[in-house]
């Protein structure tokens, strides 16, 4: 007896010990994310988690104090059960109802992820070993995305530079993908040599990329932020290598930047332009 009340005893006390205050419970849990899609399978997450962990303490509590209850020391003897239909029925019913219950919700956020209607943009994805490609397919942008210098020169062997010296080590990128907030956005997922996947938590989903085939889905980012996402998938040596960082900005600042892309790929094709009109009179004067 005095051995199960010490047991007691310091289950209370382990239970009744403050907990720090900044604890980050997103390190042991799922993220909220930023978008209605992550926020519906938040709830989904918690609520599913809720149910099972008030399933577990009615299945252990039943067994342990029947386990303390009807110990051999008590001199209990053993009930002899004999089957009823009826318990059978309702332990069979029971649980058949609660996964209908976590089903239904479930699927409609599933089927509700490929239902990429009434989107304002599009954006496609192509992985590459190991890089991200991006081409904003309404508005004839497009660039690749590599992991940041620093963090590749840091990660190299022989390297003198400190990774912990580096900021965002092996979390940041050379071009940023920007996209606008309170904007419904369909993603064309694809893989130009191996299967990868894009994979941001924040946005709730990740999509395999696989060569031949094309994964649509959609997000609509609510917060303004930056939010960083990895390859999901092994695809090869530098598969740790190849970082995603997403640049959530409000529309007018998304416009802006639109802008300045599509100004600068102009006086690079201009320059290009000028430089083959150069060789060309180059070569016709040396002719003569």
């Amino acid at each position: 007896m005095t051995g199960w009340r010490g047991l007691i005893t310091l289950a209370a006390a382990l239970m009744a010990m403050p907990l720090p205050a900044a604890a980050d419970y997103s390190l042991i849990n799922m993220t909220r994310g930023v978008t209605e899609s992550s926020e519906q399978i938040f709830g989904l997450h918690m609520t599913i988690f809720t149910i099972t962990v008030v399933i577990g303490i009615g299945v252990f509590g039943a067994m342990f104090y029947s386990i303390f209850r009807h110990r051999k020391s008590r001199g209990v003897k053993p009930a002899t059960f004999h089957h009823s239909t009826a318990v059978e029925i309702v332990w069979t019913v029971i649980p058949l109802g609660i996964l209908v219950a976590m089903a239904v919700p479930a699927t409609m956020v599933l089927v509700d992820f490929e239902d990429t209607s009434d989107t304002e943009m599009t954006v496609k994805v192509t992985g590459y070993q190991w890089f991200w490609g991006y081409e904003y397919m309404d508005e004839d942008v497009q660039f690749l995305s590599r992991l940041d210098q620093d963090s590749d020169r840091a990660r190299q062997l022989g390297s003198e530079i400190q990774p912990a010296s580096v900021p965002d080590y092996l979390q940041n990128v050379d071009q940023r993908l920007v996209l606008p907030v309170d904007t419904r956005i369909k993603f064309q997922i694809t893989g130009a040599d191996v299967i990868h996947s894009w994979w941001v938590p924040d946005l709730g989903w990740k999509r395999d990329a696989i060569p031949g085939f094309v994964n649509e889905t959609w997000t609509e980012i609510k917060e303004p932020g930056v939010y960083r996402g990895r390859c999901a998938e092994l695809c090869g040596r530098d598969h740790g290598f190849m970082p995603i960082v997403i640049e959530a900005v409000e529309p007018d600042e998304f416009d802006r930047w639109l802008a300045e892309r599509h100004g600068g790929e102009d006086a690079a094709a201009t320059t290009a332009d000028a430089e083959d009109t150069d060789a060309e009179a180059g070569d016709q004067l040396a002719a003569r």
